[in-house]
């Protein structure tokens, strides 16, 4: 092999797939082995983690991507992908925009999440209790991101958000089997009570720390938490954006046309 020919082989370096003319395999397993024999979940796991979930992880995995999908037009990633819908872009087009909304504040929440979970769970390998553990994540959390925690609270859903229960319930039960260790099922509960402590009112888990929960347990790193939620509500995306190209409607904005934004004249005083 020449040096140009292996320079140009180097230039993307992969052990996720290895494709030549008729063949394609899949971190050591041919595609036609895993064709059938693999669920979804799983083959997102043998991709991004690497090597085969058991049965009852890739049930709880897949719980977590089941739970994320949708949350109707008013989550910010699905109205876009709508409003993207009634502007004549094509499928693709519409859930890239809607999966683009996804930062931070909005679906990303569970990356923050997953990143407090393993601080405070390397605090307790140090060997600092719990409750002290919690409140010097907490701390640590707070100096980076601000006072508003993600992965609990919840905008809409008051006093529960309805996801988060299921969850956690799957993981004590995946916990109990021996599936997981359950220790972030603790982190996240003790997370919890130390919020609703220190505000003087019980605050929801929501769907970010409740997978983020998930994630963690099943040991992905935190940055996977916001990718893997990208994958689920893509799906949601995906079922808006084709009811509304059968709904139809032209450049629809976020309000409907006789409700105009409030107009405030700056304040030019001085």
């Amino acid at each position: 092999m020449s040096a140009d020919s292996d320079a140009i082989r180097q230039w993307w370096r992969t052990s996720i797939i290895d494709m030549e003319p008729g063949k394609i395999v899949f971190r050591g397993t041919p595609v036609e082995e895993l064709i059938g024999n693999v669920s979804f979940p799983q083959m997102i796991w043998l991709m991004v983690h690497g090597g085969r979930p058991s049965e009852a992880e890739a049930k709880l995995f897949e719980a977590a991507l089941v739970a994320g999908v949708d949350h109707g037009p008013q989550a910010p990633s699905i109205a876009a992908g709508r409003m993207a819908a009634t502007c004549g872009l094509g499928l693709n087009n519409v859930m890239a925009t809607g999966i683009n909304m996804l930062g931070d504040v909005h679906g990303g929440a569970g990356e923050q999440c997953a990143e407090l979970y393993y601080d405070i769970a390397d605090r307790l390998e140090a060997g600092t209790l719990l409750g002290q553990a919690v409140c010097d994540g907490l701390d640590h959390w707070r100096a980076e991101y601000g006072k508003i925690v993600s992965g609990f609270g919840h905008r809409f859903h008051k006093p529960t958000d309805p996801r988060a229960p299921r969850l956690m319930a799957l993981v004590r039960k995946a916990a109990a089997e021996g599936t997981v260790s359950g220790r972030f099922a603790e982190i996240g509960e003790a997370v919890q009570e130390e919020l609703g402590r220190s505000r003087g009112a019980p605050i929801a888990m929501n769907i970010d720390g409740a997978t983020a929960v998930i994630f963690c347990e099943l040991g992905f790193p935190s940055p996977l938490s916001r990718g893997l939620f990208c994958l689920s509500r893509s799906v949601g995306i995906l079922a808006h954006a084709w009811e509304q190209m059968a709904q139809g409607g032209r450049n629809k904005g976020p309000m409907p046309p006789r409700f105009l934004p409030k107009y405030e004249p700056e304040d030019n005083a001085g």
